[in-house]
């Protein structure tokens, strides 16, 4: 399903790993690769436990156990989706606090592409908070409080997720699907007793295509008997179309100025000459010098507002000092021994990885028509911070009021509402056939992170289909 997209020239051709706009390489600087060899215990690979029917004892070896990691039931360990290519999965599930007959299970899928989603466990909506003087405490709105949560390290590649071949990388949305259903499919094999819940998929930044990838999988595999119920996709990079309008975003907000707006504007017209002549390399280079900078250079946004980060314009830099805490936590042999990783090299997300590099040709594409797909079938939530640069609200907006579904035309005339919780306005919500579509107030590209409570009450609010 290749587009000729205007914007391709954002992820074609030359140093794609470095190029394409990874919000997520400030939390991986430092290395986690094991601080003493040989002293973190082994792996743990359940698919043959699983095959032998040694479901029990897959499960138990599986389970947690490590003196900073209380509070919550968790298991982890590594799923393999191909036999051939030895592709493995890592996956850490943490059980619901509550009601957990009930309680729907949620996958939740970083973005990257290439960053582990221990950075959603850890830094946004798990149990668990790890500070930098390796210190944990309680998310007092964690998900785990009334889901079922499964974080998986994807594609493969990613974070503890391996291969032993190159064919073994996906370079395409069909192939992140696949894999990720095999793991499913695995993961219920383990835990039966959570086939009937409520089953969600959610998936942040690039992560949005993710789990667009996976819903559209279990949504055409005949055999499967997955109780699917709907998807969310946070600050999502889904449809590149819609998606590069960054010039109109920063002047409308105050932080460019009409002559900035005007450099903006010529830089991606000419990219998209460029484009048009197949020169992919040339409009690369010219949307790279507007946000990333190239040659050592400091990008044109940079130039213009200060800022490096395009993660929440209120904040712009923050102080990451305190940011490769995880990186720490997870290099510790007790920790990795706790989680079944061994000596397993963890894949930072530092925008030179092989897994942005094998998926080059995906990053022009876009699942538009499968998220068309599935508005047909289930609810999907959009939801967006308000102080996102990268991923803008705007852009969310033009790309469904330019996507073909069950409810489009609702969507053009649907009256925008207040969302409170406690009282305080915390966004503003639309809701069209199945489509559910959220601004959060004061949040930036990592919403949960920014804002915990108003984003536990919005997903806890579609997930057990409350009034929305």
């Amino acid at each position: 399903m290749k587009f000729n997209l205007v914007v391709l020239a954002l992820f074609a051709c030359y140093s794609v790993s470095e190029a394409f706009w990874n919000p997520y390489r400030r939390f991986f600087k430092r290395s986690a690769a094991p601080t003493r060899a040989g002293e973190s215990g082994e792996p743990l690979f359940l698919t043959k436990l699983l095959q032998d029917g040694k479901i029990e004892e897959a499960r138990n070896r599986a389970k947690v156990n490590h003196p900073l990691l209380t509070g919550a039931e968790s298991y982890s360990g590594l799923v393999t989706v191909d036999l051939k290519t030895n592709s493995n999965l890592f996956f850490w599930h943490v059980a619901a606090k509550s009601n957990r007959q009930q309680a729907p299970v949620v996958v939740y899928l970083q973005g990257g592409p290439g960053s582990s989603s221990l950075l959603g466990l850890f830094e946004e909506n798990g149990p668990w908070k790890v500070h930098r003087n390796m210190s944990v405490t309680h998310r007092e709105y964690s998900w785990h409080v009334n889901h079922h949560l499964v974080y998986v390290d994807n594609p493969v590649g990613t974070g503890f997720s391996f291969t032993d071949s190159e064919e073994g990388y996906s370079t395409n949305e069909e192939h992140v699907g696949e894999n990720l259903y095999r793991f499913l499919r695995q993961f219920y094999v383990m835990f039966p007793n959570l086939l009937a819940n409520p089953l969600y998929v959610v998936g942040e930044s690039y992560g949005g295509k993710f789990a667009v990838a996976l819903s559209h999988t279990i949504h055409n595999s005949p055999d499967a008997k997955l109780n699917l119920q709907g998807l969310a996709i946070g600050d999502a990079f889904v449809d590149p179309r819609s998606q590069l309008h960054h010039g109109d975003f920063l002047y409308q907000i105050g932080l460019i100025d009409h002559k900035a707006k005007e450099k903006f504007d010529e830089d991606e017209a000419a990219a998209v000459e460029c484009v048009e002549r197949n020169d992919f390399q040339c409009a690369l280079r010219l949307v790279d010098e507007l946000l990333e900078g190239v040659d050592g250079q400091e990008s044109y946004f940079k130039k213009v507002t200060g800022f490096s980060s395009y993660y929440n314009y209120v904040t712009g830099d923050e102080d990451d000092t305190g940011d490769n805490a995880l990186m720490k936590f997870l290099s510790t042999p007790d920790v990795r021994k706790a989680m079944h990783v061994g000596d397993l090299p963890f894949q930072n997300s530092d925008g030179h990885g092989k897994v942005a590099e094998k998926l080059s040709e995906d990053l022009l594409d876009t699942v538009a028509p499968w998220v068309s797909e599935q508005l047909s079938e289930r609810p999907v939530l959009f939801y967006n911070g308000q102080l996102d640069v990268l991923c803008a609200y705007p852009q969310t907006v033009d790309f469904l009021l330019s996507l073909p579904f069950d409810g489009s035309e609702e969507y053009k005339d649907a009256p925008r509402e207040i969302h409170r919780v406690d009282g305080d306005i915390v966004g503003y919500r639309k809701k069209a056939g199945n489509l559910r579509e959220v601004l959060i107030r004061n949040a930036g590209h990592m919403a949960p992170r920014d804002q915990p409570k108003a984003t536990f009450d919005i997903i806890s609010s579609f997930t057990h289909r409350k009034s929305f």
